[in-house]
C-alpha cells in the first residue's frame, strides 16, 4: 500500500472512531486517498463475498470464519459512513448490509439444496433489501446519489453476484471467473460514486485539488 493510501486509511479510521479522535486527525483529508480507501472497503466486500460463495458451495471448513470476515466488512463500511453522517446512520447502513449478506447466504444454501421455494423467497427478500440500501443512501445525499441510479447499481450488484453462484453450482468455471471480473468492475464504479458524492457534499473536510 502506498503512502497516500496509508495516510488516507489512518484518517478514515480516526474519523470513524468518533468526534474526539476525528478532531485530532489531520485535516483536511486528501480526497484522492479517501477515494482509494472507499475502493478498498468495497473491493473487500466483493472479494470476501466471492470467498464465501466458494466456501459455501464446497462446504469448506473455513466457511464460518470467512462469513465472520465478510460481516466485519459491513461494519467497516458503516463506520466510514458514520464519519460523515453520524453513528446512527453508520449503524443503520451496517445493519442493512449485514442483512444483505445473511440473506445471500440463505439464498446460496437453498440453491445448493435445490429448495426452489426457499431460494425464491430469499431472492425476493434480497432485492427488497437492495432497494432499502439504495433508498437509505439516496436519502443521505440525493443530489449525488439519485434513487433510480442507486437502485440500478444495487440490483446490478445482486445480478452479478447471482451469476457467480450459478456458475459455481453448474461448475462453469469460465463463467465464474468472468462474473467475478464483472462484479469487481461494477463495485469500483459504485465506490467511486459514493466517494465522489461525499467529497461534493462535505467540501470543507477535504483538501482543495
Amino acid at each position: 500500500m502506498g503512502r497516500r493510501a496509508t495516510v488516507g486509511l489512518s484518517v478514515l479510521m480516526a474519523l470513524a472512531a468518533g468526534p474526539d479522535l476525528a478532531r485530532a486527525a489531520p485535516a483536511p483529508t486528501d480526497p484522492a486517498a479517501f477515494h482509494d480507501d472507499m475502493r478498498k472497503l468495497w473491493e473487500d466486500h466483493v472479494t470476501w463475498t466471492r470467498l464465501y460463495i466458494v466456501n459455501a458451495l464446497a462446504d469448506l471448513p473455513s466457511k464460518g470464519l470467512t462469513a465472520q470476515r465478510l460481516l466485519q466488512n459491513q461494519t467497516d463500511i458503516g463506520k466510514a459512513v458514520a464519519s460523515f453522517y453520524g453513528e446512527a446512520a453508520g449503524e443503520k447502513l451496517a445493519g442493512l448490509l449485514k442483512e444483505h449478506i445473511l440473506t445471500a447466504a440463505s439464498l446460496i444454501e437453498a440453491a445448493k439444496l435445490g429448495d426452489t421455494a426457499k431460494k425464491d423467497e430469499a431472492s425476493k427478500q434480497w432485492y427488497v433489501n437492495a432497494d432499502a440500501i439504495a433508498s437509505f443512501l439516496s436519502a443521505a445525499n440525493p443530489e449525488s446519489w439519485p434513487l433510480a441510479e442507486m437502485k440500478s447499481m444495487m440490483r446490478d450488484h445482486l445480478d452479478l453476484t447471482t451469476a457467480q453462484v450459478v456458475a459455481g453450482l453448474t461448475k462453469n468455471w469460465a463463467a465464474d471467473i468472468a462474473a467475478y471480473d464483472d462484479v469487481h468492475g461494477q463495485i469500483l464504479k459504485m465506490a467511486d460514486m459514493l466517494s465522489d458524492g461525499i467529497v461534493r457534499q462535505f467540501p470543507g473536510k477535504f483538501k482543495k485539488t
